[in-house]
Formats: structure tokens, C-alpha cells, sequence
């Protein structure tokens, strides 16, 4: 779908990157550069496996590795160079850090007219905290999601994984599509997007922002609760499992109200009319929780499931793997890996009628393809390259 794509990926860590691997599933020609000596973070973050990173080998699926010092006035030349010859860009290194290499939009654009330059930063590229670092911990406080997060009693609650680094790469996907589509279909030219780890986030969490502003009230942390939806919470089984479940229609409430046999609460007004539910939110959650701790989790599931009750199992990663319906749509796949063997990954997330998306290999090794990538892009020779490798310009 994406083929005669090519992306230059700039970047470290996450988000950036992560937007590079969405569109390397579906085509695109993803040309990753990194420095030649350690390479991207991201290779040594989280789990290892013989010393090789896990979450490397997924986040930089189906891309070309190719060594260039950036710090070495040589380094920026090959990348421009080889901005020449892309369509995408993707960079997160601070903007006054990319001027001074000569590798910001306004020098690319330079080379090459149609580039779709994408800038993911901690705090956007305007403002007075335009060239702080931040990583995504920061977009989680600052968005309002630790705020909101959490028991009421309890102290705000950060992910245990990358929230906003994840959300900012999704925004960013759609938004260089979006260019992509404007340049090609409209002929308009290329052009800069700007990304950073705080506005995507916060935009899921307008709601906060809207009753501030209409009603003057600030959202509190109310631990699994939400204050559009009872019942809505995490609960208990006999077998000390948990499952999740949500009212959010009105029909799905008064159908959980007769599954766990309260059907009297179904008839009375207090519980059936959606607003003056919520005012009794704790006793709703009291029933629930009730019926559910008297049910092992298969039991109450069995019934939820006949009454088409909006109710899932809490998966820790091996109920999520061996879930039927995560089997039925292979969700992970296993890919083949010279450096591991083989590793199970998850499957490209959007499902097309005509296209499927791939995974064709694994984070590759260290510039493993720095040769083939400055031959075939730039025609350097094998002496070019050698006075580079030697100049430790690669």
C-alpha cells in the first residue's frame, strides 16, 4: 500500500520511531540511521535476551540499519543527502540541536522540496519550553493522565508502560498520511509536522478540560470509576481472578441489574435513569461486586456472556496470548530472527480488505545495512566507504 515510500528515520527511543514502524508495515521503506557507536537507546531498554533488546527488535521491525555520525559535518552531509532521496523524515532530536546540524525542515526542504518532515519533541517546536527534552513521563503529568489516575487516597499514577510515547505516534501516523495524501493527490508540496508527547494525550482527556471550563470543576481520581458510567470497575471473582465491566448504555445496565439477579434495581428510577445512577454509583458497585465474588470467573463470564453483558476477563499476558479470540485473528505472530532465533511479535494492528500487513524481519544489527543502504541511495563505492569507516564518519 505504501510502496515507493521511502522514510528516513532519524530518530530514538519511541514515539518518533514507532511511526516509522506503522508505516513499514504497509510498505514504505524505512532507512533508520543511528550513530555508529551504540546506536539507538532503545536497543538497550527493558528486557534483554542475550544481550539483544526485545523491545528493539519489534519497535524497529522492517527497517534498514545505517550508521552515520550526525556530531561530524560529514555524517549531516550523507543524511541530507539522503533526505534527497526520501519522502519522510522523522526526527525527535531537539530543534536547536537540529539547526546546528544542519538537519532541520528549512535546510531539507532545501534538498528536496516534497519532504513530509516529522518533528516529534517533548514539548512541541513553539512556546517558551520548545527546546526542553521531555520524554513521555512528562506528557503523562503534564496531560493531566497521572492526575486522574489512581484511588482516590492514593498518590497520581503513572503507566507502566510507554502511554504517551504510543498515543503521540498514532497522532503523528495519521498527520504524515495526511501530508503524504495533500502532496500527492493535491499537489501541494511537502511540509513540517509537529508532534509533541503532551497534546495527543491530552486530547483523550478533554473531557477534564471541558467541564473545568463549562462547570468549574476539576476531575479527581476515583481508582476504576468514571463519572459517566455505573457500573463501571474492576471486580473480584470466587476463584480470586478479576473482570472488568461497563454500563456505559442504558441498556447494558438494566440487562447486568437482571443477570446478577437485582432486577428490582432495573425497575426503580433512581437506578434505571442514567444521571441519577451515577449519584449511587457505590451502591451499584456494592451489587455488582457481590454477585461477582460469589462466581468463579468462568461462572460469572458465562453469564455476562448470555445476557451480552460488556464484560471481560482482567488477561495478564498469558491469558491475553491464549485468549480464542486473539487466536482466531492472530494478533502475534512468530517471526524468524537471525540473532534469536525467533521471537513472537504482535501482528500490524489496522486490517485491510486487500492488504495485509507484514512484518518481514526484526531490528536489524548495527548498521547492518550501512553498505547497501549509501550504495544503492547515494552510489558510494566500496573505497568511499572505506575512508568513511575509517574517518569513523560510519
Amino acid at each position: 500500500m505504501l510502496a515507493g515510500v521511502r522514510v528516513l528515520d532519524m530518530a530514538s527511543l519511541a514515539a518518533a520511531p514507532l511511526v516509522a514502524t506503522y508505516l513499514g508495515e504497509f510498505g514504505a521503506d524505512v532507512v533508520k540511521i543511528e550513530q555508529p557507536r551504540g546506536g539507538d537507546p532503545i536497543r538497550g531498554w527493558g528486557a534483554q535476551k542475550d544481550g539483544v533488546g526485545l523491545m528493539w527488535k519489534s519497535v524497529s521491525r522492517n527497517k534498514r540499519s545505517v550508521t552515520l555520525d550526525l556530531r561530524q559535518p560529514e555524517g549531516q552531509d550523507l543524511a541530507r543527502r539522503l533526505a534527497a532521496t526520501c519522502d519522510v523524515v522523522v526526527a525527535n532530536t531537539r530543534p536547536h540541536t537540529l539547526r546546528r546540524w544542519g538537519l532541520d525542515y528549512e535546510r531539507l526542504r532545501a534538498v528536496n522540496r516534497g519532504i513530509v518532515m516529522l518533528h516529534v519533541t517533548g514539548f512541541g517546536l513553539t512556546g517558551p519550553k520548545s527546546d526542553r527534552p521531555g520524554f513521555g513521563t512528562l506528557g503523562e503529568a503534564m496531560s493531566g493522565f497521572a492526575h486522574v489516575t489512581g484511588e482516590a487516597d492514593a498518590p497520581p499514577t503513572l503507566p507502566p508502560f510507554m502511554l504517551a510515547d504510543g498515543v503521540a505516534s498514532l497522532t503523528a501516523a495519521y498527520a504524515v498520511l495526511t501530508a503524504l495524501y495533500h502532496r500527492d493527490v493535491h499537489g501541494g508540496d511537502g511540509q513540517l509536522i509537529d508532534v509533541n508527547l503532551i497534546d495527543p494525550l491530552a486530547r483523550l482527556l478533554e473531557q477534564s478540560a471541558l467541564t473545568y471550563d463549562q462547570l468549574g470543576t476539576v476531575q479527581r481520581r476515583a481508582g476504576n470509576r468514571w463519572d459517566i458510567s455505573a457500573p463501571r470497575n474492576t471486580y473480584r471473582t470466587k476463584d480470586d481472578r478479576w473482570l472488568a465491566m461497563s454500563g456505559s448504555a442504558p441498556t447494558i445496565a438494566m440487562r447486568i441489574f437482571r443477570a446478577i439477579g437485582r432486577a428490582d434495581l432495573a425497575d426503580d428510577p433512581d437506578f434505571a435513569d442514567p444521571v441519577r445512577r451515577l449519584a449511587r454509583a457505590r451502591e451499584v458497585d456494592e451489587a455488582v461486586a457481590d454477585w461477582v465474588a460469589g462466581q468463579t470467573l468462568d461462572e460469572a463470564m458465562a453469564v455476562f456472556e448470555r445476557a451480552e453483558i460488556a464484560a471481560a476477563p482482567v488477561y495478564d499476558v498469558v491469558g491475553l496470548l491464549e485468549d480464542e479470540q486473539t487466536r482466531a485473528r492472530e494478533v502475534f505472530r512468530r517471526v524468524d530472527d537471525p540473532e534469536l532465533g525467533s521471537m513472537l511479535v504482535q501482528s500490524p494492528v489496522p486490517r485491510f480488505s486487500d492488504h495485509a500487513g507484514v512484518v518481514d524481519s526484526l531490528g536489524p544489527r548495527l548498521g547492518e545495512h550501512t553498505d547497501e543502504v549509501l550504495g544503492e541511495l547515494l552510489g558510494l563505492t566500496e573505497p568511499e566507504l572505506s575512508d568513511l569507516r575509517a574517518q569513523r564518519v560510519i
